[in-house]
């Protein structure tokens, strides 16, 4: 297991630089660490972080790190956690932005402009890595093998992080059936078996799976049929990355939970609801697969900090014998403890973990470079 907490001996930087933001975590030697964050700075979509980086640099002042770790949303094919980047594997990762074109134009541009200013190695760290355990029961899909087409499944960085935390909070249950709920902007599922992905619900792009903030998740194929006659091909990416999920489902009034949520419209609560409906069906999907449930994990932005949305979610578990504490539920406040449980004392265990993928991206990026 990567050890999450040991000092470094040098300096790291992480990127996570988005489609529309600019994350970056500096870890020290000392073990101490510094977080940055520049939201939509910059023109056009993908937005060009150059402003935002140049505010990162400014930021850091004289502080130079000894290598950099980057979150790549897709790996393709390759099994490994970790990849040093140089010519060929930026090549690599490039012809792959058909695959995830919302992400992989903002994290490449991270990598762009890293290598501009430090000269240090580069270390790619992948999302789609973790779901490489995945059975073929779970990869494949109903399609002629010739085009090469599979589910890889996303949100694996994060997945990876809280699968190490799980043994200290839940002891040898963590061994079980775990179902993690990455609920965002960006939104999955994923269940855990002996602390190994088993199945996602996102698949061969992150546009499927549940609904989320602009994306519409898993469509009939004959919708996509009917839309590819109606519009271009152009048009037709743009709709499902840009123009769908909750944006669509509230009549384009947001597609930022917590505005829908401080909203009084009909259209605004429905979209919440269809969220949590699709949701609580994940959950009830993945457990029927696995053959039942023992913990269940939110995480994420909407995951950890909307308590009405986990409410809803948890509302008809009960024939999985999760129940929700209603109280411990509305009054859990940022920066919890690590881990904190939200379900009764007669229920199985429902957690709130936070999101970090900085530290498991450092983890990643540090095991990689010592083992040279």
């Amino acid at each position: 297991m990567i050890l999450l907490n040991k000092p470094l001996n040098e300096s790291l930087l992480v990127l996570n630089s988005g489609s529309s933001s600019l994350k970056a975590s500096l870890f020290l030697p000392d073990g101490q660490r510094q977080n940055f964050r520049y939201e939509h700075i910059g023109h056009g979509f993908p937005h060009d972080h150059r402003e935002a980086f140049a505010a990162l640099l400014n930021a850091l002042g004289d502080k130079r790190p000894h290598a950099v770790g980057h979150r790549m949303v897709h790996g393709g094919s390759t099994t490994d956690s970790a990849r040093l980047i140089d010519d060929a594997e930026r090549t690599r990762l490039n012809n792959l932005i058909p695959l995830a074109p919302l992400h992989l134009p903002g994290n490449l541009l991270g990598v762009d402009l890293s290598r501009e200013h430090f000269h240090v190695p580069q270390v790619a760290c992948f999302d789609t890595a973790f779901h490489t355990s995945m059975p073929e029961l779970a990869w494949r899909l109903p399609l002629p093998g010739h085009f090469g087409l599979r589910r890889y499944g996303f949100h694996g960085i994060n997945y990876q992080y809280i699968s190490q935390r799980l043994p200290a909070i839940l002891g040898d249950a963590a061994q079980g059936k775990i179902i993690i709920a990455h609920l965002g902007n960006g939104a999955s599922l994923c269940q855990l078996e002996n602390l190994h992905s088993m199945d996602t619900t996102m698949g061969y792009t992150p546009a499927g799976g549940i609904p989320m903030g602009t994306r519409p998740g898993d469509l009939d194929p004959g919708v996509m049929l009917a839309l590819a006659g109606l519009v271009s091909g152009p048009e037709l990416t743009h709709l499902v990355y840009h123009e769908m999920g909750l944006l669509a489902l509230s009549d384009n009034e947001s597609d930022d939970m917590h505005d829908l949520l401080q909203s009084s419209t009909d259209a605004a609560r429905f979209a919440v609801d269809y969220f949590c409906r699709h949701v609580r069906g994940a959950i009830g999907a993945l457990a029927a697969k696995t053959g039942g449930i023992d913990a269940l994990v939110f995480t994420g932005g909407i995951g950890e900090h909307a308590a009405s949305v986990r409410e809803a979610i948890c509302a008809e578990l009960g024939f999985l014998q999760l129940h929700l504490d209603a109280t411990v539920n509305q009054t859990l406040a940022p920066g919890q403890p690590l881990g904190t449980r939200i379900s009764t004392p007669d229920s199985k265990p429902i957690l709130v973990i936070p999101a970090d993928e900085e530290a498991m991206i450092a983890s990643l990026t540090r095991e990689l470079l010592k083992d040279g």
